[in-house]
């Protein structure tokens, strides 16, 4: 669990065409559940092998019902949350009931529905065996996982003093029901129940239909470890269980999911949690072509929401099928190339030698980050921003709706994120202040009427930058352009807005500095 809280894409990095079978269609259908988790109501008190299973099952009968939903539509593969089935706020042994001791499929192959006697106290996984076995489609879902571990008086051992691992678990089974991935989350966020895996898992999977997906797990995705390692593998289609808590304005689900799809050049199969005490909710399916996604707005039925959609195969080395093309993606792309907005009539705009050079400046807190600020005064114009020696550029066109006022800044923040975590960025932000002061800018901001076309461009000291534009009512806009420079500066183009801009955003991961 994790709080805070087309685009013009250069084809050149489009994996090449491998035509092993001509006729093959390179597309698959995949599915990701954004569920209610049935919660047990005290999670601090620990529970029966018995009574635990008894919730379980609530939790599964839903599952089983989605994956009927999904088959039916003709996803082959299904993803469901972190959290999904047993909730969470548990403490370490609170949750030994619903502990499964999970084999590891690298050791062992194994099939819990056909092979149910194999190994004892398993009846989640036999379940979730028996679920895709009888649906024919891969599933993915998340549980907790027990595995012994050798007790020692060496201070630097990380065996807990009751002698097992208690991690928090993706498992992945075949649509025959084959046990094919078990992955434990890295990065835990304020998990008590759980513990850090000795060593960084990078787990992998491979498919008859798409070829290979890497797998991680919510508070993951802002780290190297697993997720940039698996990008570095060549791996270019990431699963992604979570159960995030949405924060405005730089890290909302939909938000940063979008954001990391566009800026690592990767389809993710995200599912998250729906919980409106908790601020949950936002899952999708996205490729660097297109995005099918679900965010619950305010008022909305507490409930389950099933996403399916038709994704191209990414994996550059599938064998015995072929990627999708070039022209096909384009033509699959949920947006174009966009002609010049009339803003900006040459290269030379996004330039920052023709930035002015210095504009009134002010501090204001943004998710928790001390972050410099320009306000945006005027209905046209080029602003700059710089936090120590990282600048941000922007040159934008307001279009105001109905007479609308709101008030708009350009931030920029370099340093090390302190709160809920502990990692190194680099951010430029052009935000919808909350209110008429300049002290508002970086808050919590949901709705915009003030349309905007804009270049905004920085200076980065990392290739990790993730984009993204996030609209009114949390609706998600791709940008018109993307481009990375060798040199490090990073451009972001959008015009034509449908409807008012809350954030657009380069948030970029300085992972060394972790």
């Amino acid at each position: 669990m994790f709080r805070f809280n087309v685009i013009f894409v250069c084809f050149s990095l489009i994996t090449a065409v491998v035509e092993m079978e001509p006729g093959a269609d390179p597309w698959y259908v995949a599915a990701v559940y954004e569920h209610r988790v049935v919660l047990n109501p005290e999670p601090y008190v620990p529970l029966s092998r018995h009574a635990a299973l008894e919730h379980l099952q609530r939790n599964l009968d839903i599952y089983e019902e989605q994956a009927a939903r999904a088959a039916q539509q003709g996803a082959q593969i299904l993803v469901f949350p972190e959290d999904g089935l047993h909730g969470f706020n548990f403490t370490r042994t609170s949750i030994v009931g619903y502990l499964e001791t999970i084999p590891d499929p690298q050791q062992e192959s194994w099939n819990p529905c056909t092979e149910p006697e194999k190994h004892v106290n398993t009846e989640v996984l036999r379940r979730l065996s028996c679920m895709a076995r009888r649906h024919n489609i891969y599933i993915v879902a998340n549980m907790p996982d027990r595995q012994p571990c050798p007790l020692s008086t060496d201070p630097t051992s990380s065996c807990p003093s009751d002698g097992r691992w208690q991690f928090n678990t993706n498992v992945v089974f075949s649509s025959d029901g084959l046990l094919v991935a078990r992955y434990h989350k890295y990065n835990l966020y304020f998990e008590r129940a759980f513990d850090t895996p000795p060593q960084p898992e990078i787990i992998t999977f491979d498919t008859p239909f798409a070829g290979k997906f890497g797998l991680l797990i919510c508070f993951d995705i802002l780290f190297k470890e697993p997720t940039v390692t698996l990008l570095e593998k060549g791996v270019r289609q990431l699963i992604y269980p979570t159960a995030w808590m949405n924060q405005l304005p730089l890290l909302d689900t939909i938000q940063f999911q979008r954001a990391v799809s566009l800026g690592a050049n990767v389809t993710l199969l995200a599912a998250n949690i729906r919980s409106d005490p908790l601020i949950m909710t936002g899952s999708g399916i996205y490729t660097p072509f297109s995005a099918t996604y679900h965010h619950a707005q305010k008022g909305d039925p507490e409930e389950g929401k099933l996403l399916v959609a038709r994704v191209p195969v990414l994996d550059p080395e599938w064998s015995g099928q072929r990627v999708a093309t070039e022209e096909e993606l384009k033509s699959e792309s949920i947006s174009s190339v966009v002609a010049d907005s009339g803003f900006c009539h040459s290269e030379s705009c996004s330039d920052a030698s023709s930035v002015p050079p210095s504009f009134t400046t002010f501090t204001s807190s943004m998710m928790y980050d001390t972050s410099t600020f320009v306000l945006l005064n005027d209905t046209r114009g080029k602003v700059h921003v710089c936090d120590g020696t990282f600048c941000c550029h922007l040159q934008y066109l307001k279009l105001p709706q109905n007479g609308s006022r709101e008030l708009y800044a350009l931030g920029a923040f370099a340093g090390t994120h302190l709160v809920n975590g502990r990692y190194a960025l680099q951010v430029c932000a052009l935000v919808r202040c909350a209110g008429s002061d300049q002290s508002s800018c970086g808050q919590i901001v949901e709705e915009a009427e003030t349309k905007m076309d804009f270049i905004l461009e920085g200076q980065f000291e990392t290739k990790h930058v993730y984009p993204s534009v996030l609209a009114s009512k949390m609706v998600l806009e791709d940008p018109e352009h993307f481009r990375k420079s060798a040199d490090g500066r990073v451009t972001l183009k959008h015009s034509d807005m449908t409807a008012g801009l809350v954030t657009a955003c380069l948030y970029g991961r300085m992972y060394h500095l972790d």
